[in-house]
């Protein structure tokens, strides 16, 4: 397979990936806000969302005055030109990839991801908050519909194993800062935990993730911290949790035939040792923000090695 075509991919499944997550967050915090029986102030509220997305920095290039506000949070992580992930961003890149792809992929998916990001780039025209619920799980839907479509229609071999490392990649590295933020940053005050606002934060978290249906069904004890984390962190069976995204990381670069690229292979290798021996009760101990700070770290290298190794290497030699 060709660099290029590898190349998008890859991309045009973590640009996708990357718009349905930002969409869930953004609506399931609206939805928290209207829950929540204690409020935090407006900044504390929306700010997290900007460290999720690392798009602190472009906020405040984009807004001098930098006051975090519910509004041009929105604004921003839906269809600010200059935000690299918003909504809007990631959907045009996603089907620009697509575009480059299209004898590797299936008519229904070309059709799937052309369709939404017209719809939703009209809708992004002139959408205002009272558009803001059904955007969102609009563009939720679209992305799981494309998923849905993908693995019916396309065949296995390197391309969708480079589609299905795309977006497992992208989807580990979103649920381990999800889950880094929530304990680093939004609850901050120890006096806190157990109260209303924590309860909310944290089913707020699951939601984010489409987990909490499913953790209530394997945890009766309520959402104590301690097995949330071992849920989204260690769950083989839960398509969000990094052990479960980790394990198809592994079965895709069979698909590729990546196993013997020595860098690839090493930081797929650390990844694996990262999620080994360890449970969430000695990770609260030792520091689980260290942890996941440490996995984020790992899923960058193992991103630069297959950039580097097969992407970097065949383009050369296509030159």
């Amino acid at each position: 397979m060709l660099s290029r075509i590898a190349d998008s991919m890859f991309w045009m499944s973590r640009y996708l990936e990357r718009a349905g997550n930002t969409a869930r967050l953004v609506e399931i915090n609206l939805v928290h806000l209207l829950e929540a029986e204690d409020a935090l102030p407006e900044a504390a509220q929306w700010k997290p969302l900007l460290s999720i997305s690392s798009s602190e920095e472009a906020y405040q290039a984009r807004y001098e005055a930098g006051e975090v506000t519910a509004s041009r949070t929105i604004q921003f992580m839906t269809r600010e030109r200059s935000n690299p992930s918003a909504i809007r961003t990631s959907l045009r890149l996603a089907r620009e990839n697509a575009r480059v792809v299209r004898d590797r992929i299936s008519n229904e998916m070309w059709e799937a991801i052309n369709e939404m990001w017209l719809r939703i780039d009209r809708v992004l025209e002139g959408a205002g908050a009272e558009r803001a619920a059904s955007l969102f799980a609009e563009v939720r839907n679209g992305v799981a519909r494309f998923h849905g479509i993908s693995v019916s229609t396309m065949m296995r071999g390197e391309a969708f194993g480079f589609y299905l490392l795309g977006t497992c990649v992208e989807r580990a590295d979103m649920t381990a800062r999800i889950l880094d933020v929530k304990y680093h940053l939004l609850l901050p005050e120890v006096e806190m935990i157990g109260s209303a606002l924590d309860f909310y934060q944290w089913a707020a978290l699951l939601k984010s993730l489409s987990a909490y249906e499913a953790f209530r069904r394997r945890y009766q004890t309520g959402l104590r911290p301690v097995d949330i984390a071992e849920f989204v962190i260690f769950e083989r069976d839960f398509p969000r949790s990094l052990r479960f995204t980790v394990d198809r990381m592994r079965h895709a670069m069979r698909e590729i035939g990546l196993e013997g690229a020595e860098r690839t292979a090493a930081t797929m290798a650390a990844l694996e040792s990262h999620l080994g021996d360890v449970t969430a009760e000695q990770l609260f101990e030792q520091g689980l923000h260290e942890y996941l700070d440490g996995f984020l770290a790992k899923v960058g290298a193992f991103n630069v090695a297959v950039s580097r190794e097969y992407f970097e290497q065949y383009l050369g030699d296509e030159r």
